[in-house]
């Protein structure tokens, strides 16, 4: 391994064998400075001191966890600081700031605000990450008052997070990738008709700038359609401000993609470079009897024969590209249609549940290799498989007021269980993923044996009981 500098010019090169997570130290002419490495690759010299790792926006409590836990790896220590606008009201906001050993408050709509807390650090952050959806506007803002970090352009996180401009380029790029679209502006009949004449049925409305499934509605007809047209126009200013959408939304409407949902990890160098992680097949809310559009049930290892993973990833690839994505994590959503497969939507970010359901099926440190990618270092990604994940977002079907909620307790006693993540209560008021609404709990399961996972998922379902009322009573 090459290593060496001097900061005077003269260098010295030695080679040392070195095995992957273990720490080489190597002493430059004429300082005291120490080179350091992690998986066998030298990062950085002391004598710049980039130490720090900078999570923007304010993270789940388990997001901010894993990405510290990367000191693991590390000999020399790091810091972890953590660029936000919230301050932490919360005991779970205020759990997590606890983590960090630096908490920056700026207003992002305030470049004066970003520069100034930032300017004392600018020589010492290594790399910048963002595990939020619904954070990118803010990691986009960030980015040109830290330039010299390697990130993504701001340009390419405006196109990722506005479902209109991804479209676009994804059509500029490979028309066969995406499916046919059009932006609407009204609930009218013209517009219906134009609709019907360009796309056809079903298909799907969405928000452009809205995060996750925040009123991503089928229609089947062109009743169903003008019905929902007006209720999307009639809720998503509000809804973009309530849940601090991705600029101003505008409402898309897009063919229905008939077919197998699936979705890929990826890591993205600064030259391009893709790696990718194995694929994970998703069973829609639509698929597991609700009438709503969100990620039911995600599993990997995958069925996929070896050539339509091949495809897949061919087509990942192409919309990353598409959208000029570098030095960072791509989540990528794909449909498997008789056409072939399309792409839903690309975020740049570390796809959800995807760090436990990787390292649970394949030993893969996920939040280690979104950092190391950034750094820029190759991700290490383990192929062998040990077992079988499954991962559950529970809604009620019945939006409402959570009258019994049964069976939390008994899925605890599964061989396969894993974690549950209790979100709602009795008493507590359900809504439906594409009206904002959180799941009621999330389970995580995993097993070696397939046929054993897939006896405890079906005994998970039986056990689950939510019912609910329309409004508490008087």
């Amino acid at each position: 391994m090459d290593a060496g500098f001097h900061p005077e010019g003269r260098e010295t090169r030695e080679r040392f064998p070195c095995e992957v997570l273990s720490t080489v130290y190597i002493k430059v002419l004429d300082t005291s400075r120490w080179y350091v490495s992690i998986y066998g690759y030298p990062l950085f010299n002391q004598y710049m001191k980039k130490d720090i790792v900078l999570m923007v926006a304010t993270p789940p409590k388990a997001a901010a966890k894993s990405t510290i836990e990367f000191q693991e790896l590390w000999d020399e220590k790091l810091r972890f600081f953590l660029v936000t606008d919230k301050e932490a009201v919360s005991e779970s906001d205020k759990e997590t700031y606890k983590l960090f050993d630096e908490v920056l408050f700026v207003n992002f709509d305030s470049d004066l605000s970003m520069s100034k807390a930032l300017a004392p650090y600018r020589g010492n952050i290594l790399v910048a990450t963002c595990r939020s959806e619904s954070n990118m506007p803010k990691f986009k803002k960030i980015i040109p008052h830290i330039p010299y970090v390697k990130t993504p352009l701001p340009s390419s996180i405006a196109w990722s997070i506005d479902k209109l401009e991804m479209r676009r380029r994804f059509n500029a790029f490979d028309p066969k990738i995406t499916p046919k679209y059009m932006l609407v502006e009204d609930a009218t009949h013209k517009t219906i008709n134009r609709v019907e004449e360009k796309i056809g049925f079903p298909l799907i409305v969405k928000p452009t700038g809205l995060a996750s499934s925040l009123l991503v509605t089928i229609a089947y007809h062109h009743e169903e359609l003008e019905k929902v047209l007006k209720n999307v126009f009639r809720k998503v200013n509000i809804l973009s401000k309530q849940f601090k959408g991705n600029e101003q939304p505008k409402v898309l409407v897009e063919q229905f993609m008939e077919g197998s949902m699936y979705s890929i990890d990826a890591y993205v160098s600064s030259k391009g470079t893709t790696y990718f992680c194995p694929m994970v097949s998703v069973k829609t809310g639509k698929e597991a009897g609700f009438d709503d559009f969100f990620g039911y049930q995600q599993m990997t290892p995958t069925r996929l024969k070896t050539s339509s993973i091949e495809e897949a990833r061919s087509v990942t690839e192409k919309a990353i590209h598409a959208l000029g994505l570098r030095s960072t994590t791509a989540h990528v959503e794909l449909m498997r249609t008789e056409d072939g497969w399309k792409v839903i939507e690309v975020g740049p970010r570390i796809g959800g549940f995807r760090h436990t359901m990787y390292e649970l099926s394949y030993g893969i440190n996920h939040t280690a290799n979104d950092i190391l990618i950034r750094i820029p270092r190759k991700p290490k990604i383990p192929r062998k498989i040990l077992g079988y994940t499954s991962v559950f977002k529970i809604f009620s079907k019945n939006p409402g007021i959570i009258t019994t909620l049964k069976g939390v307790k008994k899925i605890k006693e599964l061989s396969s269980f894993i974690s549950v993540v209790v979100n709602k209560k009795v008493g507590d008021r359900t809504y439906s993923a594409s009206n904002g609404g959180k799941s009621v709990f999330n389970v995580t399961l995993f097993n070696e044996d397939r046929p054993k996972l897939l006896a405890d998922i079906r005994r998970m379902e039986k056990m689950i009981e939510i019912k609910t009322m329309a409004r508490k009573k008087s």
